[in-house]
């Protein structure tokens, strides 16, 4: 049920019957040796994994988002506040237009916050739709498996290295990071955040098992898919 494998007339078919969509939200900016695109990457393959059984379409994922502090880093596109909450006010009225009643975004960027409160303030002016915002990565089950394998996880850590978000060719350091204040960290500008970060891990080990991933993930999808079939 991808978006960009159907085509209008098999949506307006699915629409008969049901008037869910799922919406990933992610971002391009620095994840120190992974890939760029990591929140995309994650949001879109959680979404698409949960809903594979409930037979829910899944729209392409916004791949840019809020990350101005990122900005040193090469690579990084960061939006606006007030254009990402409009582009989110846009894609509901047009899902809306279109149909949909019920959507959930499945977001993996912590910087797209903002586009909750649109969504919010959205639902105030089209009272006959429902929006949920689901940050996949800390939702109650899926965090806590994360701190019962390894509390000291963060951006660009171990906590988001997955098979599908590596880079051929590209070793990951062995050590473990310190975690960086975060609180000092917030008092500079992108290059101040460059010079705290350097490589642009957080803290914490820069991979670990398959294993250990895989565990997480599973838990990510039961959590999503529990969203989309009690809805």
């Amino acid at each position: 049920m991808k978006i960009s494998e159907m085509n209008w007339l098999q949506v307006e078919e699915y629409l008969k019957t049901d008037d869910r969509a799922v919406v990933p939200l992610g971002c391009t900016e620095q994840h120190a040796y992974l890939s760029l695109s990591v929140d995309s990457i994650l949001a879109e393959r959680v979404a698409l994994e949960a809903a594979e059984p409930t037979g829910v379409p899944v729209f392409p994922v916004q791949a840019y988002g809020i990350t101005p502090y990122f900005m040193a880093y090469p690579g990084t596109v960061s939006l606006r506040a007030e254009t990402y909450l409009r582009i989110i006010t846009d894609i509901l009225d047009s899902l809306k237009r279109t149909g949909f009643r019920r959507i959930l975004f499945v977001n993996g960027h912590g910087g797209n916050a903002p586009g909750q409160t649109a969504a919010i303030e959205w639902m105030g002016e089209n009272r006959e739709c429902r929006v949920k915002f689901h940050n996949w990565w800390n939702a109650p089950r899926t965090f806590e498996k994360v701190k019962q394998i390894d509390p000291i996880a963060s951006h660009a850590s171990w906590m988001e290295n997955f098979p599908w978000t590596r880079l051929d060719g590209v070793e990951q350091p062995a050590h473990q990071k310190p975690m960086v204040d975060l609180e000092r960290m917030r008092t500079f500008g992108p290059q101040g955040v460059r010079e705290i970060l350097q490589d642009g891990n957080f803290g914490g080990y820069f991979q670990r098992s398959d294993d250990d991933m895989n565990a997480i993930w599973a838990v990510a999808i039961e959590e999503t898919r529990a969203l989309i079939e009690t809805w």
